[in-house]
């Protein structure tokens, strides 16, 4: 079996709670809150991986972590035969990692033109290029762009084609990980399409691993091949696209499915209301810490804190009580 391309065993990430003279006064157990607490994944060569959760739930901490830009407080992270926890040399990691940020526009200089910006990665890896147009030219063409962008600044460009120039930018040293941020966020419905179709040109094309982050849940069958639901910086569930979007497993899945808009308007689709509020990083509940929001919850759940297992739709889930698919169609 091919190893994975990616690889993390219980990573932590933690960020102050207090800071200045009040730090000197707390308990250190309360001095810093964990924005991931013990995540583990597989990513295997090849695959879209998507992560799915609700605002603050740690996907986009995630990203900058397998990517060096927060540390890890605990947990080991092997990318490509590389032990990213060990202190690497991240200027040789980045040129087989590349990152495509949440605003395809702010992501990029205003001062740089698009050709500029394309081949900046040549520029900070000290690559030498023989015909930088004729390169410029083709990374434009694989995003599906013409010649004569090459001269545009940012600000004449829209959304789409920002997006555009990203996945170029981002592909131009041939890495091994893309990993993206809500790459449709902000993008029309049509655009969103020819992006989404560009990602899986290019995937086929160039056998690309991709991560993404998103919370549009509506592009996962498009793109994904599994999805990892994150609550709270853990895991809860994660499993192959199509199991997850019909056959949950663990209740705060099911909850976050139900709660997509549905584009069929003809369409019927049970809408489940939790209850309260996402509990704040520095007050988790007890036990499974979805449990005081959970509409299945039982005595129990409080006390003890659930592990990723397999699940019986096929995938692996962090609950006591998963459900089945008996339970979903009840």
């Amino acid at each position: 079996m091919t190893a994975p391309l990616l690889t993390l065993r219980d990573v932590v990430v933690e960020f102050p709670a207090v800071r200045g003279l009040k730090a000197l006064t707390t308990a250190p157990e309360k001095r810093n809150v964990r924005a991931l607490d013990g995540v583990s994944l597989d990513v295997a060569s090849g695959e879209t991986l998507a992560i799915v959760g609700e605002s603050g739930s740690g996907k986009t901490t995630l990203a900058r972590a397998i990517n060096g830009l927060v540390p890890l407080a605990g947990g080991t992270v092997h990318f490509d035969g590389m032990a990213l926890h060990e202190g690497p040399d991240w200027h040789a990691v980045r040129r087989r990692m590349a990152m495509m940020f949440q605003d395809p526009v702010g992501s990029l200089s205003p001062r740089k033109t698009v050709r500029d910006l394309i081949l900046e990665p040549f520029a900070i890896h000290g690559i030498a290029l023989k015909n930088r147009r004729g390169k410029a030219l083709d990374l434009l063409a694989d995003a599906g762009l013409g010649p004569d962008f090459l001269h545009r600044y940012p600000h004449q460009l829209s959304g789409g084609q920002a997006r555009r120039v990203g996945v170029a930018r981002a592909l131009a040293l041939t890495p091994a990980l893309v990993l993206a941020d809500e790459p449709t966020a902000g993008l029309d419905v049509s655009v969103q399409g020819e992006i989404l179709n560009l990602m899986n040109r290019i995937k086929s094309g160039h056998g690309l691993t991709t991560l993404i982050i998103t919370h549009n849940l509506n592009i996962l069958r498009h793109i994904a091949d599994r999805i990892a639901v994150m609550y709270l910086g853990r895991i809860v569930e994660v499993g192959p696209v199509e199991r997850l979007l019909t056959a949950p497993a663990h209740p705060y899945t099911r909850a976050l499915m139900a709660a997509n808009p549905e584009p069929d308007p003809t369409a019927r689709r049970e809408r489940i209301v939790l209850k309260g509020e996402t509990p704040a990083l520095n007050a988790r509940p007890p036990g499974c810490e979805f449990h005081p929001r959970c509409p299945v919850a039982r005595a129990d759940c409080a006390a003890r804190v659930p592990q990723l297992e397999p699940s019986e739709t096929g995938g692996r889930v962090a609950c006591h009580y998963p459900l089945s698919r008996e339970s979903l169609h009840a």
